[in-house]
């Protein structure tokens, strides 16, 4: 674990700055230090501190074409009400209601893939990226990685069960943090699938806690549930539809649905499997993410067919023609105005309406 003092990352600061650059990347090469507390940065970081980064201010704002990233990951709204978003490459961004922030290397976050977020009581951030998991305290990084007992350092999913304990999926596995350290969960091999992009035996996408307090996985070997005793596992033998398993979620109903990579969504319900199909006006196989909004809606996004939400009676879907520019939608979020977005190829996107409408880095925010 290392740690890194920095302050909140500015939107634009002056251009005279620039020439501290290569400085700063020669500084930031080694920041790994023992875990203790960090005096205030000084004018000139040590090597385990990292500078606030620095982006000359641009020749004429952004277009309003331009999109965030050409891929948002992972949506998630704090407490203070800020707004993060994860993308594919270019690190984490942060709307705080007035101007758009950026964590980055440069100023303090490891990893510019961004998989995951999660928030614990006392307000602290956890991420995870293909760095590992760090804590950002809206002062400092604290960065977790192999060394500190994670699977591996490529981390793709996060979740904080009712006891306080963090659990992490990884490129080779799931794990749990001690409050000091991560120790492995053993959890069956599936069968790697090239098809998924990245991807191993071990993987582990998605994790989540239901109403009984059992934690569930994802994996390319079907879901695992475990109740504190037992490890259950279904899979297409149970009548899953796929094996490969992205995302799980057990909505108010106490129905477990599962988002599967080449067979859609199905759900677990009185001990029985159900197929999502076209039958029921939904098309297409891939499937990355399931979110329950407050009304007690699922959405789900489809490759190629737009994002679909079930009312609890009929599936509406929310595609080209209604305005959705991105046949690749992996994420969906609610904020705390009750507004849905939507991350993914091209960036992100505002449900208003029966519309989709894009947000670029000139908006519309509101």
């Amino acid at each position: 674990m290392s740690t890194s003092s920095t302050h909140p990352p500015r939107l634009r600061s002056v251009a005279r700055f620039q020439s501290l650059l290569p400085l700063l990347g020669l500084l930031t090469a080694c920041n790994h230090v023992p875990r203790t507390e960090l005096a205030a940065p000084a004018p000139i970081p040590a090597p385990a501190e990292i500078a606030p980064a620095v982006t000359p201010p641009p020749a004429s704002p952004p277009a309003p074409t331009t999109p965030i990233s050409q891929f948002v990951r992972r949506i998630h709204a704090d407490a203070r009400g800020h707004l993060w978003l994860g993308t594919n490459g270019d690190g984490a961004a942060r709307w705080t209601g007035t101007r758009l922030e950026w964590f980055r290397p440069a100023n303090g976050l490891p990893g510019v893939a961004v998989r995951a977020f999660v928030e614990d009581p006392a307000g602290n951030l956890w991420i995870g990226t293909e760095a590992g998991v760090t804590k950002y305290d809206g002062q400092r990084f604290v960065h977790f990685t192999k060394d500190d007992g994670l699977p591996d350092h490529d981390v793709w999913c996060l979740e904080l069960d009712r006891h306080g304990t963090l659990w992490a999926g990884t490129l080779q596995g799931a794990c749990r943090f001690d409050g000091v350290r991560f120790a492995p969960f053993a959890l069956p091999e599936g069968i790697s699938d090239p098809n998924q992009g990245v991807t191993s035996a071990r993987m582990v996408r998605a994790i989540t806690e239901d109403r009984a307090g059992r934690i569930w996985f994802a994996t390319n070997g079907g879901a695992h549930v475990f109740d504190g005793k037992t490890l259950t596992n279904y899979s297409t033998t149970e009548g899953l539809t796929d094996h490969n398993v992205n995302c799980i979620l057990e909505d108010r109903t106490g129905r477990i649905w599962f988002a599967t990579h080449h067979g859609g969504v199905c759900y677990l319900e009185d001990g029985k499997v159900t197929a999502v199909t076209a039958a029921d006006g939904v098309h297409g196989e891939e499937v990355w993410n399931l979110f329950e909004d407050r009304q007690g809606h699922v959405w789900f996004p489809v490759e190629n067919s737009g994002v679909y939400r079930f009312d609890g009676k009929r599936y509406h879907n929310y595609a080209a023609a209604a305005g959705l520019d991105s046949n690749a939608i992996q994420c969906t979020h609610e904020d705390a105005a009750g507004r849905i977005w939507l991350g993914g190829y091209r960036g992100l996107f505002r449900i208003e309406g029966e519309r989709v409408v894009a947000v670029t880095e000139a908006g519309p925010w509101r």
